[in-house]
């Protein structure tokens, strides 16, 4: 078997042998236990900060539930799926549909990592829909691998959680590390050459994988059927004349008149009003507070764009019922994360972990070293911003112990924090949820992705300046 068979079998090979997620949760959690026994956490702190951990991310939980399914029902309005296949329609062989494909989700993931996360699925779903009616096998799980991976570059982009903080005068390790300019972490050579980098290194790889029989996305009927699903209905507005007789074309209930209550659902008055709402609500949050992106204005985004796009509460509603079908796996699944996370944060392990590797650390060992202390912990707590909040104090005196910049520090841990994103189920399960597949479908490929995204990684922060 030839090296692009042994990779191809290995990705294919992993949806035998990786559990499903919750499976793998639950692992997690007594992994975490055991190891806070080993180094000598009492057993009812260890139980207290599962305690503490299990419903800690009630308001993610539904923060993700939202995005996953409001993008759902963007991703079902005519509008965006006219978008979508007039881009489709420009590659004409396999390898150019995972490309522009995977470009895309990454300049969507460079502006802010939500929209990559949730549109990229939806643009893998249509770009193979498409390369199928033209007849270009294109291997679907391989394609949704490659998007998914490409929203890796969000870690340095415009979104970046460690960063921004950082930049911010008055943030919490502003008395050690001091403000720490954009110029200097996003913007510093190192990260725009391994968001570069990696880019072109992920299109290569990806065209190296291109498996000799493609799965095409016609294999996975509930992929699949989210083509065609929510065609515009027909126009039933019009009023009916009482003498007119019933065609084949026209359903019998268009002929009934609208009671009130329909009216006002298929009418956009309720949407336009709505929308001024979120208008409003958004001019508060950048305008009057302040604010930046975050979960809860990347949802009202979506809300808005929901009805902008599907004009009426009835369009809204129809897509909505689909679209909550693509939430159901995060429901439960980011709970038991959350126990995870918790006995990291609220008893030593996490910063044994992270005070370990930062001890064994030389000037260039270091970002090789917290990039894996930063995997260990991301595995188990899926969120940068957590990920600095846990390692930053330990990361950034490590980081001036050995002589190196806190920049080097904070820009090395996010290769360990996407390289978790890349290695745990977590996110997999978001995408999976989006594009109605078994995350184990394309796990594989991503473990593929996880290791080159590691190695640019570690190259970068370590010979590049930072």
């Amino acid at each position: 078997m030839d090296e692009k068979g042994r990779v191809e079998s290995f990705a294919l090979s992993v949806e035998k042998y990786v559990p499903d997620a919750i499976t793998s949760a639950v692992f997690m959690v007594v992994i975490l236990f055991i190891f806070a026994s080993l180094i000598g956490v009492p057993l009812s702190q260890t139980v207290d900060a599962y305690y503490k951990g299990l419903w800690m991310l009630l308001a993610f939980t539904m923060q993700m539930t939202l995005i996953i399914t409001l993008a759902a029902v963007v991703g079902a309005s005519p509008i965006f799926r006219r978008g979508i296949r007039a881009l489709a329609v420009i590659p004409k062989t396999q390898f150019q549909v995972i490309a522009l494909g995977t470009l895309v989700t990454a300049v969507l993931g460079y502006i802010y990592w939500g929209l990559a996360i949730t549109l990229g699925p939806v643009i893998a779903i249509y770009f193979c829909g498409e390369a199928e009616r033209k007849g270009i096998k294109v291997d679907f799980t391989l394609c949704l691998a490659s998007v998914f991976a490409a929203h890796s570059v969000w870690q340095y982009g415009l979104s970046s959680s460690g960063p921004l903080l950082v930049a911010t005068p008055g943030h919490f390790l502003d008395k050690v590390t001091g403000t720490m300019p954009l110029s200097t972490t996003i913007w510093s050579p190192a990260a725009i050459t391994l968001v570069i980098a990696f880019t072109i290194v992920l299109l290569i790889v990806t065209r190296l994988l291109m498996p000799r029989v493609p799965k095409t996305i016609a294999e996975f009927p509930e992929s699949y059927k989210l083509i065609s699903m929510h065609e515009p209905e027909p126009d039933t507005s019009k009023a009916v004349a009482p003498d007119s007789a019933p065609t084949a074309s026209i359903p019998a209930e268009a002929l009934t008149p609208f009671t009130f209550s329909q009216k006002l659902e298929k009418s956009s008055i309720i949407g336009i009003v709505l929308m001024i709402g979120l208008i409003v609500w958004l001019y508060h949050h950048f305008g009057v507070k302040k604010a930046g992106l975050d979960f809860n204005s990347l949802n009202v985004i979506f809300l808005f764009l929901c009805f902008l796009l599907h004009r009426n509460v009835h369009n809204f509603t129809q897509a909505l019922q689909e679209g909550i079908k693509s939430a159901w796996a995060v429901v439960v699944i980011y709970h038991l994360y959350a126990t995870a996370a918790g006995i990291l944060q609220f008893t030593p392990a996490g910063e044994t972990i992270a005070k370990f590797l930062a001890a064994i650390s030389t000037t260039y060992t270091f970002p090789l070293l917290i990039a894996l202390s930063g995997t260990i912990v991301a595995v188990f707590v899926p969120s940068s911003g957590g990920q600095w909040a846990i390692q930053g104090l330990v990361t950034s005196k490590a980081a001036e112990a050995v002589g190196l910049s806190f920049q080097k520090g904070l820009l090395s841990l996010g290769v360990g924090d996407q390289m978790g994103n890349l290695c745990s189920p977590f996110w997999y399960v978001v995408v999976a949820g989006i594009a109605r597949i078994d995350f184990r479908k394309f796990f594989g490929y991503g473990l593929v992705f996880s290791a080159v995204w590691f190695v640019l990684g570690v190259i970068c922060f370590t010979l590049l300046p930072c």
